[in-house]
Parts: C-alpha cells; sequence; structure tokens
C-alpha cells in the first residue's frame, strides 16, 4: 500500500529530502561561501598567524595546500552525502543514531555556535569602542566598564535579530560577500606602501622578492611574540585544512549543499577558501602588521578596530561591525535551532533570548576572540567523531553488508553504539593532544577514522549486520511517495521570479561599478605612490572616497534586493 499523501504533507519539510524544483546551481553556493567565509573572524585570524611566527613562504604555501584540502574535504565527503540524501546533517543523525544521540549533538552546537557569536560580538565592539575612545581591551577579561557596556548594548541587538529579523540579515548578508573581498584587498594594498617604506625605504616594489623580504622582516618573521621561533609548514597547512572541520568532516555543511544539483558544486567552497580565507588571511596580516609599525606597537597590541580603522578610514568602522554582526547573528540563530530541538516545549525566540543572554556575557571576555584559533580548532575535533559515524554509516555499511538506517528498523529509541563511539573518540581525540602525540591541527585525522571503526564494529554487534527487508521496503515505499508527492507540489508552486528590469540592473551595475572604483583606488595607493608624500595624497583620496563608494554599494545592492523581493511578493 502507498503512503498517504496527506501525512506526508503534514511532516515538517525539513524532516523531508530536498525536491528538485527547490535545487540551485553552481553560482549560487560559490556566492554563499565567498559571503559566509569573509567575515570578522579573518582579522584575527590572519593576526594570530603573525603573531605565532609563520614565515612568509610557509603563509604562501601553507594557506594555499591547507585550503585546497579544506575545498577537497568538502567535494569528497561532505557533498557527496548532501547529495545522495538530500537531508540535513540533523536529519539524517537522527535517523541513523535516535533521539538521545541529537539531543547530545545539538547540545554541543549550542556550545560551540555560542562561544563564535560571542567571539563576533566582541570584534564588532573593537571598532564601536573606537568610537566612545575606549582603549584597547588586551587582557582576558574587560578592564573598562564602557566597554562592557558597548559590548552589552551591541550583544543585545545581535540578540533581537537574531529572535525577529534574521531572515533580513541574512538576506544583508549576502550582499556583504563581494564588498567584504574588495575591502581586505583593498586594505592590504592601502597599507603596503607604508610598511615597504619602514622596511626597505622605499614605497614601491622592484620585485617579488622585496615582498619576500617586508614579508619575512615585518609580517610573517618565524618569530612567535614571546620572541621564540613560530609555527611551521605543517601547522599553517593544518590549521587552514582544520578551521572549518566542523562543516566538511562533521558535515554541517550538509544543511546548505543538499540543495546542490551535481557533487561538483562542492568545489564551489573555493569561492570562500581561497578568496575568503587564503587572501583575507593574507590581507589581514598585512594589515595588521602595517598597523603596528605606523602605530610603533605589536600586533598584539592591537585589536580588528585598530587595524581596519588604520587600513581602511571610515570603511574600517563597517567592515568590522558589518562582519562580526551578521556572522554572529547567522551563529546564535543556528545556536537558537539547536538548543530549541532539545528545549521541545519553548518557542524559538525564547530559547534564542535565553542562548542570547549567556552569548552576550560571555562577549565581554575578550580572550574568547583572541583564542578563536585554538576554539575553532577544538570545535571542530569535538564533532568530528559524529561525522565519523554518519560516513561510516552512508558510505562503509552498504560496502561490507552492514545495514543503513538499522536503528531505525528495529526502533530503538537510542543508539549505544553511536552514543560510545562520540564519547570514546573525544577520549581519543583529547587524549592524543594531552600527550602531545601530534600537532592539535591534525587530531581531527585520527579522531575521525578511530571513530568509523569504532561505529563500525560496535553497530555490527547491535543489530547493523541483520537484514530487515520487510522496513527496507517500507522505507522504499515511503522515499517513493515522497517524491511523488513533491512532483506535485512543486506543479502548483511558481518558479521565483528574476528580476530583469532595467532599473534593477542600473542599481546592480552601480553596485559593481562602487566595488571596482574603490579597488583601482586602492591600486592606485599601491603603484602609484612614488614617495611618502605621494601615498599621503592618494591613500587619503582612497580613504574618503572608499566610504563614499561603501554608501553607494550597500544603498544600490540593497534597493535592487527590496524590487526583487516586491516583485515575488506581487507573484505570491
Amino acid at each position: 500500500m502507498k503512503s498517504n499523501p496527506p501525512a506526508i504533507a503534514e511532516m515538517n519539510p525539513e524532516q523531508l529530502p530536498i525536491p528538485e524544483n527547490k535545487l540551485h546551481g553552481w553560482t549560487h553556493f560559490a556566492g554563499l561561501y565567498a559571503g559566509e567565509h569573509v567575515a570578522a573572524t579573518e582579522f584575527v585570524i590572519g593576526a594570530t598567524f603573525v603573531a605565532l611566527g609563520a614565515t612568509t613562504v610557509d603563509i604562501l604555501v601553507g594557506l594555499l595546500i591547507g585550503n585546497i584540502l579544506a575545498i577537497l574535504s568538502w567535494t569528497l565527503i561532505t557533498t557527496p552525502i548532501a547529495v545522495q540524501t538530500r537531508l540535513s546533517l540533523y536529519t539524517y543523525l537522527h535517523k541513523i543514531a535516535g533521539d538521545t544521540m541529537s539531543d547530545l549533538y545539538n547540545a554541543a552546537n549550542v556550545l560551540i555556535f555560542t562561544v563564535i557569536s560571542a567571539a563576533m560580538i566582541t570584534v564588532s565592539c573593537t571598532a564601536v569602542r573606537l568610537l566612545f575612545n575606549i582603549p584597547a581591551q588586551l587582557e582576558w577579561y574587560p578592564n573598562n566598564s564602557l566597554f562592557v557596556l558597548v559590548v552589552l548594548g551591541v550583544g543585545m541587538i545581535v540578540v533581537l535579530v537574531a529572535m525577529y529579523g534574521f531572515n533580513a540579515v541574512a538576506e544583508f548578508s549576502g550582499l556583504c560577500g563581494p564588498w567584504l573581498i574588495v575591502m581586505f584587498t583593498s586594505g592590504a594594498l592601502a597599507l603596503f606602501p607604508a610598511l615597504a617604506n619602514a622596511v626597505i625605504g622605499q614605497t614601491q616594489l622592484t620585485s617579488f622578492s622585496d615582498f619576500i623580504t617586508i614579508g619575512d622582516q615585518s609580517i610573517w618573521t618565524g618569530v612567535n611574540s614571546a620572541g621564540e621561533p613560530g609555527i611551521g609548514l605543517l601547522e599553517v597547512i593544518g590549521f587552514a585544512w582544520a578551521a572549518n572541520t566542523i562543516t566538511h568532516f562533521g558535515l554541517i555543511d550538509m544543511a546548505l549543499l543538499r540543495y546542490a544539483r551535481k557533487t561538483v558544486y562542492g568545489l564551489c567552497t573555493s569561492a570562500g577558501m581561497l578568496f575568503g580565507h587564503y587572501i583575507a588571511w593574507i590581507a589581514a596580516g598585512i594589515m595588521g602588521a602595517g598597523t603596528a609599525v605606523l602605530l610603533k606597537s605589536t600586533i598584539v597590541e592591537l585589536d580588528p578596530g585598530d587595524v581596519a580603522y588604520r587600513a581602511l578610514g571610515l570603511s574600517g568602522y563597517v567592515i568590522v561591525i558589518v562582519a562580526g554582526w551578521t556572522t554572529a547573528n547567522a551563529n546564535l540563530y543556528r545556536a537558537g535551532l539547536a538548543a530549541q530541538a532539545i528545549f521541545h516545549n519553548h518557542s524559538r525566540k525564547q530559547v534564542t533570548f535565553a542562548v542570547g543572554v549567556v552569548t552576550v556575557v560571555i562577549a565581554c571576555f575578550p580572550f574568547v576572540y583572541r583564542q578563536i584559533l585554538p576554539l575553532l580548532t577544538y570545535a571542530g575535533l569535538l564533532v568530528v567523531p559524529v561525522g565519523g559515524i554518519v560516513f561510516a554509516e552512508h558510505f562503509i555499511f552498504p560496502r561490507i553488508g552492514l545495514t543503513r538506517y538499522w536503528l531505525k528498523y528495529r526502533k530503538l529509541e537510542w543508539s549505544t553504539p553511536a552514543i560510545a563511539s562520540w564519547a570514546i573518540g573525544l577520549v581519543f581525540g583529547f587524549g592524543l593532544n594531552y600527550l602531545q602525540v601530534m600537532s592539535f591541527f591534525y587530531l581531527f585525522l585520527p579522531t575521525w577514522a578511530f571513530t568509523i571503526v569504532l561505529y563500525t564494529f560496535l553497530a555490527s554487534r547491535f543489530g547493523a549486520a541483520e537484514s530487515y527487508p520487510v522496513e527496507e521496503a517500507a522505507e522504499n515505499e515511503l522515499n517513493a511517495a515522497i517524491k511523488e508527492f513533491q512532483s506535485k507540489q512543486a506543479v502548483t508552486e511558481g518558479e521565483p521570479i528574476h528580476d530583469d528590469s532595467l532599473m534593477s540592473k542600473v542599481l546592480h551595475g552601480i553596485a559593481w561599478i562602487a566595488l571596482t572604483v574603490t579597488l583601482v583606488l586602492a591600486l592606485v595607493v599601491m603603484f602609484a605612490s612614488g614617495d611618502m608624500a605621494a601615498y599621503e595624497r592618494n591613500v587619503g583620496v582612497f580613504y574618503t572616497w572608499g566610504f563614499v563608494m561603501t554608501i553607494v554599494y550597500f544603498g544600490s545592492s540593497y534597493w535592487a534586493l527590496q524590487r526583487t523581493k516586491k516583485l515575488n511578493r506581487v507573484q505570491v
């Protein structure tokens, strides 16, 4: 007997596979990853590589290799599972491991996204503090009461937006990607002549070796902030690869990539990794070191607000506030969703507010954003075992004769193999870290492999080795019914209207002209400043007109977005 379509209609859409009519092309994912991975964290991470004492060659080569490995991880691990199931990790994990495991995993996500949100709120406040002449917060705790008030004010705005207006912020965030890439690049170009003059006595480069000399002497010196030999090539590769383990090896990005038409679209993550991480981290390092030289300070005494303002002028305020705010909102929204999945009896708004209050309190402590590099690595290690469990059930089980979804077929409420494998996997991974067996940047690899082997062994003992022909037939029948229901539903749903009006094309054109002008002005500063007098003139023009172009870009882009939204509302 076929499943009843009305019963499927009553199911939560998030529990169903994404239908064919809602899939996206590659440009959607290129834009999505470019926007998401050029964020306020780039200021902190770029400066951290400087403070950790990497060399220039280590940065140029290591970041390239590490980010390519991250792209391949998305393409070969995350995207195939997402495209084949069309499910988010949360839904797929529930099918594999049941309610208890899902609740534990959601709790881990609440912790991770709360800390990331707090760090981004603090980063935004480093720009706001400049407006009130508050000193930089260099301790692990706040030492200025006005800074705490700024954090509370900015933080509660983030909380309220995550509760009530996240869709608007998400749409606005999508506009920020191209602008953020241009501004990171422009900031490095605008500061480099002054940095070059301080190091080699001239504002312009005569060869690539000049760049290496400047990098080795003033940016990536190979000596850390304590005056000791810094990290090497392997550590740089490891962090670039491990920075997003939560989303690729940890499979969080199944939620995004389940909309991809083809598995190869995983390569679109290169828009975020190569532009967002590779270029932005290098640019942030240049901006941080350049600001330190010009202010006769050290990079550990500066915060993102100092760096961005010196590199970009008034636009620096905008980039730090916007990048921190939009990133904090997205992660706080995720934290609220994860918490609401645990506390079913409370609304998402109530839970998001409670989580947000905790987030704002954490944001008052500057150590959170200053330790973002190890925090991201450890967060990845926390969820990588779960990615290993899902990988094992999806890819390994069918190939060795074990049954996928065996827990669901047995109608069990929790999965002892999954919970035990996660717990033991964490002990294994953090145990390796405690024993200092290897660099903590690479701990996710043996932890992931260990969990796969352990879960496969335990699951085979708890029921995965048995066959369930009746249950599998029912599952296939349900999937066929869902697909048929979604096909009929697609016929009644109108396709989104693409705004091809002349006015909208003009607005988009103005936005891209604004970005082009900004980049050209930065290039003039970099390559047409023959001496410091010319540099001061050129950078002054860049500061003024770069800020004007920022206003033009956001004004025209947001206007065009509102026109498209209005057009689709009229259609509905």
